[in-house]
């Protein structure tokens, strides 16, 4: 533990599993008071106690991004509780339906949007004042390899994502000139309870050589310590960036389905 997130307060979405929770257990580390939010009180619960097992701050804000009052509420619950928001990691997304444009359902359609992209712009509309109140403060977004080189059957899922890319160029534009930084992360392929259904459980079966360069999994701890990068002064020049954490799936454009 080092403190370089010392006594800052951090709003992490979908806080309850994956990215958003390896996020949390390390910003905790790192010194920073953890807003968890999220739909599920008890994953949710879940991950506020690992912070506060390992010697951490954090409580837990139930809502849904994709709803307004309920973005404002995650945001309002966090200023009350610690005085303030220095930042925020849109961590929370679901998966879409895996078919052909023409097969998309509408109500799968804007399910996906309102969740990964609505979202996002709900719950940085409420935290900028809180931040600009501070004077400063950092938005993380999670985009996704399907914004850059989009495969078959995730066409709502890239539009969400590459969305997600375009409003964090966007708000760093914006808000720059008030020392709030929007970075956007590209995850590859990561292991976590999204991408469980696609994962081979046999361990010897996960070889990714052929897909990606670097031959393993992505494991959520990775993005993690990207996202403390981009949450720590030591990124102070660096906004309206998107940062690949994907393994090198983006820079040879292999095909993403591991074998088996």
């Amino acid at each position: 533990m080092t403190g370089r997130l010392q006594d800052r307060v951090a709003l992490i979405t979908g806080g309850n599993s994956g990215i958003g929770r390896a996020c949390a257990l390390l910003f905790a580390r790192e010194g920073a008071h953890v807003i968890v939010a999220a739909r599920s009180v008890e994953r949710g619960e879940e991950t506020v106690d690992l912070v506060r097992q390992a010697g951490g701050e954090a409580f837990f804000a139930k809502g849904d991004v994709s709803e307004p009052d309920s973005a404002r509420d995650m945001v309002s619950a966090g200023v009350e509780r610690y005085g303030g928001l220095d930042i925020l990691v849109n961590a929370a997304g679901i998966a879409g339906p895996f078919v052909r444009t023409a097969d998309i359902e509408v109500a799968d359609w804007d399910r996906v949007i309102n969740i990964n992209l609505r979202g996002v712009f709900l719950m940085s509309k409420y935290a900028v004042p809180a931040m600009l109140k501070r004077g400063q403060g950092t938005i993380i977004n999670m985009g996704s390899v399907a914004a850059v080189t989009p495969t078959p059957r995730t066409a709502v899922y890239a539009a969400a994502k590459g969305g997600v890319v375009q409003l964090t160029k966007a708000m760093a534009v914006e808000y720059g000139a008030r020392l709030i930084r929007v970075n956007c992360i590209i995850p590859g392929f990561i292991e976590t309870p999204m991408t469980a259904p696609t994962i081979p459980a046999d361990q010897t079966r996960r070889d990714y050589s052929d897909f990606w360069p670097l031959p393993r999994l992505g494991q959520p701890e990775d993005v993690a310590r990207t996202c403390l990068y981009l949450a720590s002064d030591e990124s102070s020049f660096t906004t309206g960036a998107v940062i690949m954490v994907d393994g090198g799936w983006t820079a040879c454009r292999m095909n993403p389905k591991p074998r088996g």
